[in-house]
């Protein structure tokens, strides 16, 4: 649920790009009536029955991530996400609807059928895509991902990083607070074993979400938090005038932000993702990151299932 941002745009969308292109500006060239086919119209046309009768695509969301969702003056969900979903649905033709779900709960709700997809800041990896849990066991059908976005994870200390953490192998031998259920929650398991190894054992705290973990290390519960760097960045600035906290070291484990598709509907996810391509090429998918500083994070192009 996450900065000088340093992620570049992938190179494993380039083959991607070139076909949803293909796909997307098929008719936009040329003479006869290919030349002025309609892409947008074409793609409403493809979005599944389901939704276009209904006029609504319900998006599953954690609205408690800045800058990435969370709730505006007005209440309203407000942020990177949900101004990309509301682009999207202007593109789709439809209306969006946020239903406000806790990050842990997100694919088993969406599995359930509480929303149409999930949209969070979700990274995209091996695990959700199974449906395994921590231990590799198959415990739900998994999902598929329309990949949007690129985040790496970057550690957060108190202003002034009094302890001089720099890397993951400095918090051996400290606390690490982070949320639950989250790419951070994976990292931490992997540096808990690392740790133990030099003899100075991490200590993890995992809370219900982001706020808690960078209350632990303000009030010195933690030595410091894992966020996803979006959110850090967004932290360090906003708080406190910039006086709380500090971004420290490098980004670690790059992942892309997915769009959480049923794995059955295939369609759905297809027409997502050609809605994420017109976005990008329109231009909005740019100004929309600018607007919240992480340019740096963009995608070329929409990829399902482009994680690690």
């Amino acid at each position: 649920m996450p900065h000088v941002l340093q992620v570049r745009r992938p190179l494993f969308v380039a083959a991607a790009l070139a076909a949803a292109g293909a796909l997307l500006l098929t008719g936009c060239a040329g003479d006869g009536p290919a030349a002025a086919s309609d892409p947008v119209k074409e793609l409403r046309a493809k979005l599944p029955k389901a939704q276009r009768s209904a006029g609504v695509l319900r998006i599953g969301m954690d609205v408690n991530y800045a800058p990435v969702e969370f709730h505006g003056p007005d209440g309203k969900p407000t942020g990177l996400d949900p101004e990309l979903a509301a682009a999207l649905g202007r593109i789709l033709d439809v209306r969006i609807e946020f239903v406000d779900t806790p990050f842990d709960k997100l694919i088993p709700n969406l599995q359930g059928k509480q929303f149409d997809v999930a949209m969070s800041a979700i990274s995209d990896i091996r695990q959700r895509r199974e449906g395994l849990d921590e231990n590799g066991k198959q415990v739900n059908p998994g999902v598929d991902f329309v990949d949007y976005f690129i985040a790496g994870t970057s550690i957060v200390v108190p202003k002034g990083n009094p302890k001089g953490i720099r890397t993951l192998d400095d918090l051996c031998g400290k606390t690490v607070a982070f949320q639950q259920g989250t790419t951070q929650d994976d990292i931490a398991s992997r540096q808990v074993a690392v740790c133990a190894r030099t003899g100075r054992p991490l200590t993890v705290h995992k809370v219900e979400d982001d706020t808690k973990a960078l209350a632990e290390v303000a009030s010195g519960a933690a030595a410091a938090g894992l966020n996803d760097f979006p959110v850090a960045a967004y932290a360090a600035k906003t708080t406190d005038g910039g006086n709380r906290y500090e971004v420290t070291g490098a980004q670690s484990t790059s992942i892309p932000y997915g769009i959480a598709v049923r794995k059955q509907d295939t369609d759905l996810r297809d027409a997502v993702s050609k809605a994420v391509d017109q976005l990008i090429r329109s231009g909005e998918y740019d100004k929309i990151l600018a607007k919240w500083n992480v340019a740096a994070g963009a995608a070329q192009n929409a990829v399902i299932n482009g994680g690690i």
